[in-house]
């Protein structure tokens, strides 16, 4: 949920529907609106710095890799570092895909029973706005992602997979090749002879979770609405006659804010529950430092420790997540792109190198004249 399009939200608000003449904005009104406006500001600043930031590490490296090629004594040393740079990498695209290889085959068991059931429900498309439908289908991206990386992954279904929301799910690339379960159809329909043991987890249902049971299907509502529609998946499940319950969030912390979080914060929390079966640590681990409010003891913020993924617990706040954050998820290293940058830069420095000698009448090696066309090469790529 972009912070930019519930101000923009909000704006809208302002406007009265006789003649478009601006409304006045109660004082809550005015201090909610101006409160996203600072949080959509400082999201943007944070996006900025983060994209600089990377763009520095990357210009670093380089001029690091420049630097060593520079002051190699000879053109036999610089040919030992381009090739030992190469095989670096080669072992490094051979390390993914083995990675790769082993993620798939945990997704595999996962589905074929060792993997705890959840269902992502996508059937409130209709009742979502574009913008949300976009911060949706990055939430399940990241679930995706998270499942993917996790020692112990679900057994992910994503149901009621049709029409715009389909679409938007389409667009993904790599989608086709996920491991994941699909169905056009709503789970209560796919499930139909397992509804005892359907759970519809929902902020307000009465009944506390306790434990997960291997036994049971959870169901996380897919619906961005910006508190709309409250109540609906609550409502929903008491329609359809299945059990309804919530996370025990209250047990732990006193949010700052409502309980109500983001598709890929409840399944990155059952996810971590089912590593630690410890709520706390799952919820600390996940839900963003600045939602917890006061329940935090002075010894959990001396610790450290629960606070470790407070970077990607906030960067995943409201389905916002950073290229770098998905494509981690998806088996890439951080230092891909600089890497490859780096690497097809090899050859244009030892290249120019190469050129001067020619022009200053030196004998060119054979040695790096042999390395350096394959320079660009060394493979390599996601699994996306």
């Amino acid at each position: 949920m972009a912070d930019t399009d519930s101000a923009e939200t909000e704006k809208e608000k302002m406007v009265a529907d006789d003649g478009g003449k601006p409304a006045e904005l109660s004082k809550s009104a005015r201090k909610k609106l101006q409160k996203q406006e600072r949080q959509a500001e400082r999201k943007a600043a944070r996006k900025a710095a983060e994209k600089e930031r990377r763009r520095a590490d990357i210009e670093r490296r380089r001029r690091e890799w420049e630097d060593a090629l520079a002051a190699a004594p000879s053109d036999e040393a610089r040919a030992e570092m381009v090739a030992a740079r190469r095989e670096t990498r080669r072992e490094r695209v051979g390390r993914r895909a083995e990675e790769r290889g082993a993620r798939a085959d945990r997704l595999r068991r996962a589905a074929e029973g060792a993997g705890q059931k959840v269902v992502l429900d996508l059937e409130f498309a209709d009742l979502m706005r574009p913008n949300e439908i976009h911060s949706l289908t990055q939430q399940i991206m990241y679930c995706y992602a998270v499942n993917g990386r996790s020692a112990n992954p679900a057994h992910l279904w994503l149901t009621g997979c049709s029409g715009e929301m389909a679409t938007h799910l389409q667009r993904i690339p790599g989608y086709d090749k996920w491991i994941i379960e699909r169905a056009a159809r709503p789970y209560i329909e796919a499930f139909e002879d397992r509804k005892e043991n359907l759970v519809y987890l929902t902020a307000d249902a009465e009944t506390v979770l306790d434990d997960l049971d291997m036994s049971k299907i959870y169901i996380i509502g897919g619906l961005v609405d910006r508190n709309r529609w409250k109540g609906i998946t609550l409502k929903k499940s008491a329609e359809q006659g299945i059990q309804s319950a919530k996370l025990p969030i209250g047990n732990y912390l006193k949010m700052s804010s409502s309980q109500v979080l983001t598709v890929n914060q409840v399944f990155e929390i059952m996810l971590k529950f089912v590593e630690t079966r410890d709520w706390k640590t799952a919820f600390f681990h996940v839900i963003p430092q600045r939602k917890r409010g006061e329940a935090e003891t002075r010894d959990d913020v001396e610790k450290g420790g629960l606070d470790d993924n407070d970077g990607a617990a906030e960067g995943a706040a409201d389905g916002d997540h950073s290229e770098e954050d998905l494509n981690k998820g998806f088996g890439e290293e951080e230092d891909d792109d600089g890497d490859e940058e780096l690497e097809e830069e090899e050859a244009d420095v030892s290249n120019k190198r190469q050129c001067v000698r020619v022009e200053n009448g030196e004998a060119g090696d054979a040695t790096v004249a042999e390395v350096e066309p394959n320079n660009g090469g060394g493979g390599g790529g996601g699994d996306r």
